[in-house]
């Protein structure tokens, strides 16, 4: 016989409550909601509708990007540029400055020459903010903020699509010894306006996942330590705010593929030292989504990113963010292979078919372009972003992807990954597949 439970009153009044409160804060959760998914729709209208029409791809010139932006610094504009320093090769690192509020914020983009994601969205988002339509986001941001861009740091870099300057150097790694040109320039340019809040927009791994087992990153986020103890004070706490608001304003659309870096301190690195010096500074970094070879969605997605973090800081929003939208995102991993080929059988002309996995990583991993063998074998539980089952069938080498030497052909590590994939050991049985770019 069950016995009947005892509710004392103090605890059956809490019962009560809850009750009663329930239906509220679940409508409360529901206007939050709302109201989080009118605010995306809204930021994602922008970036579609003041895209820059003239940069579709990825890699992009100095030269390029410049033309196809200076008409938005045109007489008139809200938006002013002035050349802020020079690259070894003479080329001008220019700021863009916006509004006149009383909070100062600067971005900084590509400081690694084949990392453009972030200085796409920012051609959009001059061309958002240089329009002469009404808009009450744009009033917000010019009466509260007085914004610093600076797009292109490593303009060198970006002429070939390389990631250091042209001496060698990772610009992002010059921060206390300020040997390059280039990170003088962002280092001064810092130190003359003082900003209260800053971005550090890059681009990382296309092969970085949340978590081991998670889903191909297509953002990250960091509020960089200030030093070795990790700890936040109150210049930190404020970076991290910053980056729960970008979290609520991406999740929707970016679920399970927001991920966060180690913050272990760098003191060679920009983001930690400006945190240093003073300045919120968040880390955004784009990774790579499924069918984004150009990465145009994660272009919009960097939009959406940046004008609720700027809007947040306007409106003094981030203050009210959950810093635990920040702290629970799952690390970053690395280590996944781009394609895992399982179950087959490996056919090496002249030999008999074996049992054997293939792991495949593309040298242009965002683009899936130019793969190459990397391991061979029994690859069960190797973690990789895509998988390929052709359990039952044989998967056979083309000939440009064997090495020929005495004895017979080779696949070797390195070798293109050219595979036919027929229905079995022998090369005039049925094609069934194929594996290439």
């Amino acid at each position: 016989m069950t016995r009947p439970t005892r509710v004392g009153p103090a605890f059956g009044l809490a019962l009560l409550l809850a009750a009663s409160l329930a239906p509220a804060a679940r409508a409360q959760g529901a206007t939050a909601t709302a109201e989080r998914q009118a605010s995306f729709t809204q930021l994602e209208g922008i970036a579609q509708r003041y895209r820059v029409s003239a940069i579709t791809e990825r890699r992009f010139t100095h030269e390029e990007f410049w033309q196809a932006v200076m008409p938005f610094m045109a007489k008139g504009s809200p938006l002013s540029v002035a050349e802020i320093g020079r690259s070894m090769h003479g080329r001008a690192i220019r700021a863009v400055r916006f509004g006149n509020g009383p909070a100062t914020v600067l971005l900084w983009s590509q400081m690694h020459g084949d990392e453009s994601t972030a200085t796409m969205s920012l051609a959009d988002i001059f061309n958002f903010l240089a329009a002469d339509s009404e808009d009450p986001l744009r009033v917000r941001l010019s009466e509260q903020l007085t914004i610093h861009f600076i797009p292109m740091l490593n303009a060198d870099g970006a002429e070939v699509f390389e990631r250091q300057n042209a001496a060698g150097i990772d610009i992002n790694r010059d921060a206390r010894r300020l040997s390059s040109p280039e990170a003088r320039a962002l280092k001064s340019y810092r130190d003359r306006i003082d900003p209260a809040f800053g971005f550090n927009l890059h681009d990382q791994s296309a092969r970085t996942r949340v978590g081991r087992q998670g889903l191909q990153a297509g953002i990250s986020l960091l509020a960089p330590a200030f030093d070795d103890s990790r700890g936040y004070n109150e210049v930190r706490s404020r970076a991290r705010l910053v980056a729960a608001a970008i979290v609520a304003a991406l999740d929707d659309s970016l679920h399970g593929r927001i991920g966060k870096y180690d913050d272990s301190f760098n003191p060679r690195a920009f983001g930690d030292l400006i945190q240093q010096w003073g300045t919120s500074t968040v880390l955004i970094e784009s990774g790579a989504l499924p069918g984004d070879p150009e990465k145009q969605q994660l272009r919009a997605r960097n939009v959406v990113a940046i004008l609720a973090a700027l809007d947040a800081i306007a409106t003094g929003s981030y203050r009210d963010a959950d810093p635990d939208l920040y702290e629970s995102l799952p690390y970053n991993a690395g280590g996944a292979y781009d394609l895992l080929v399982v179950g087959g059988q490996l056919v090496i002309p002249g030999q008999p078919a074996m049992r054997a996995d293939v792991a495949i990583n593309y040298d242009e991993a965002v683009r899936k372009q130019d793969g190459r063998v990397r391991e061979v074998g029994d690859l069960e539980g190797a973690v990789a972003l895509d998988t390929l089952d052709i359990s039952g069938k044989f998967l056979h080498p083309r000939r440009d992807a064997l090495h020929q030497v005495s004895g017979g052909p080779r696949l070797d590590i390195g070798a293109a990954a050219k595979f036919d994939i027929r229905a079995g050991a022998a090369t005039s049985s049925q094609l069934v597949g194929k594996i290439e770019d």
